[in-house]
C-alpha cells in the first residue's frame, strides 16, 4: 500500500482537533513521514445505541490517517461497555447486561460509516469487538496485568480523587477498565492509538502494556472535547443524553445544532466538519468583527446535515427552520406518525421526540409540549389524528 506523506496533510492530522500527543507531535511526525503504514485504531463503547457529533472528532481524524494510506481499526468495546469506564465520572457507571449492549450495537456499524468508508477494497477498515480477547482472559492473565500498575497510579485519576475526597464509594470493577482498554492495544498490536483528552490514562495504560508485552513503542492521540469554551461543560455527552445523533432525522439535526451554544461554533466547525482550515478561519474573523453569530451558526447546521444527509436535505431543513424561528410558522414537512396509542406519552415516544416515558412526562410537566399550539400539562392527556404536536421550539410532528 503506498503511503502518502504530504507534509501538508500530516501537519493539519497532528494539529486539528489535537490536544496532545504521546511521546511527543514530532515522533509521530517522522511515523507518519517514514512511507511506513501504521496501524492505528481507536474505540467506543456502545452505552447508548447512537454516535454523536461529539465522536465524529476522531472518526475525521481516522478518515485523514486512512486517506494517507494506513491501517484503520474500528473497535467496539462491547465487553468493556459492561464494566463501564469511569472516566470523567463522578459517579460509577450502571453497569450494561449483554443484552443492553448488543441492542446499542444494532446501528453502531452504519452511523461510523457515514463518516469512515467501510466499502474501500484496497485498503479496507477493520471493524472489531473486544469481546474476542476479553470474554476469554483467565484469571491468571488478568492477574499478570494488573502487575504492571500500582494502586497509586489508578488513585491518581482525576475522577477516583474527588469521590475518595466525597466519600462516594469506588469499586474494585474499575480499576479493571484500563487494564481490559490498555489490553486491547497489545491484541490489536497497534502503533497508534485515538481517543479523547479524557480517555488518556485508559490509552497510556495501552502505552505500558504495549512495552510489556509487545516490546514496541505505541503513541497515544488525546483529542479535544467538544466543550463550552466559557462554562467548560461537555457539548455532547452520552452519559448525559446530550448531542447531535447521527440518528437524527435532517430537521432535527439542523434544530439541534442551532441550539448550540454560541462561543462553540467555531469549535464544533473546527471538531466536526471537514471544511478546509482557512475557510474556519475566516468564519473567525467573521464573528471577531460582529457578525450575528446566528448567520455563522446557520452555516454551521446546513454544513452539518449536508455531511449526513445531502445537499438538499440541508436546504429544506434550513427552510423549515427559518420558516419556524424566523417567521413563525411550522414546518410544511413534518414527521407525521400514526401512533401505537394516541395518548400524548405514547405519541411522543413513537414520534421519536423523546426518548423514554420518564423523559415524556417531564417535557409535559415543565410546558415543553403543545397540541395544536395549546400548552398541556396532563400526561394523561389524548391527542386525536390531525393534531400537530410540538415538543419544545423546534420538534414536530403531526398525528394520523
Amino acid at each position: 500500500m503506498k503511503i502518502n506523506t504530504d507534509p501538508q496533510k500530516i501537519e493539519e492530522i497532528l494539529t486539528r482537533s489535537v490536544q496532545t500527543i504521546y511521546p511527543t507531535k514530532e515522533a509521530l511526525g517522522e511515523l507518519l513521514s517514514s512511507g511506513r503504514q501504521l496501524r492505528i485504531f481507536m474505540g467506543i463503547d456502545p452505552t447508548a445505541d447512537y454516535v454523536h457529533l461529539g465522536h465524529t472528532t476522531n472518526y475525521l481524524i481516522l478518515e485523514r490517517l486512512h486517506q494517507l494510506g494506513h491501517k484503520i481499526i474500528v473497535l467496539v468495546g462491547d465487553f468493556t461497555a459492561m464494566i463501564g469506564d469511569p472516566s470523567d465520572k463522578t459517579s460509577a457507571r450502571t453497569q450494561l447486561n449483554r443484552e443492553d449492549v448488543l441492542k446499542n450495537l444494532e446501528s453502531f456499524k452504519d452511523q461510523i460509516g457515514k463518516v469512515l468508508n467501510f466499502e474501500d477494497k484496497e485498503n479496507p477498515i477493520e471493524f472489531r469487538f473486544n469481546s474476542e480477547w476479553l470474554a476469554n482472559l483467565n484469571f491468571e492473565k488478568l492477574i499478570d496485568l494488573a502487575s504492571n500498575f500500582t494502586v497509586q497510579q489508578m488513585l491518581e485519576r482525576d475522577m477516583f480523587e474527588k469521590r475518595l475526597k466525597e466519600n462516594k464509594p469506588l469499586y474494585v470493577q474499575e480499576f479493571f477498565y484500563p487494564l481490559m482498554q490498555g489490553y486491547d492495544s497489545v491484541e490489536l498490536n497497534v502503533d497508534l492509538e485515538i481517543g479523547g483528552n479524557d480517555q488518556t490514562f485508559n490509552m497510556l495504560a495501552g502505552r505500558t502494556l504495549a512495552k510489556r508485552y509487545l516490546n514496541k513503542e505505541k503513541l497515544v492521540m488525546a483529542t479535544t472535547l467538544l466543550t463550552n469554551p466559557v462554562t467548560g461543560e461537555k457539548l455532547m455527552s452520552k452519559s448525559l443524553g446530550t448531542g447531535v445523533s447521527l440518528k437524527e432525522t435532517a430537521d432535527n439535526m439542523f434544530g439541534k445544532t442551532m441550539t448550540l451554544a454560541d462561543e462553540g461554533i467555531i469549535q464544533v466547525f473546527i471538531d466536526c466538519t471537514r471544511l478546509p482550515m482557512a475557510e474556519i478561519e475566516e468564519k473567525k474573523k467573521r464573528l471577531e468583527t460582529g457578525e450575528n453569530p446566528r448567520d455563522i451558526k446557520l452555516e454551521l447546521a446546513h454544513e452539518i446535515v449536508r455531511m449526513y444527509h445531502g445537499e438538499d436535505e440541508a436546504k429544506t431543513a434550513q427552510a423549515n427552520w427559518e420558516k419556524t424561528f424566523s417567521q413563525k410558522e411550522m414546518p410544511t414537512d413534518m414527521l407525521e406518525i400514526k401512533p401505537t396509542s394516541y395518548d400524548i406519552v405514547t405519541v411522543l415516544l413513537d414520534a421519536k421526540l423523546v426518548e423514554t416515558k420518564s423523559e415524556a412526562k417531564r417535557a409535559i410537566e415543565q410546558k415543553g409540549v403543545k397540541i395544536n399550539e395549546k400548552v398541556i400539562t396532563d400526561p394523561q392527556t389524548q391527542t386525536k389524528p390531525g393534531d400537530i404536536i410540538q415538543k419544545g421550539k423546534r420538534f414536530f410532528a403531526r398525528v394520523k
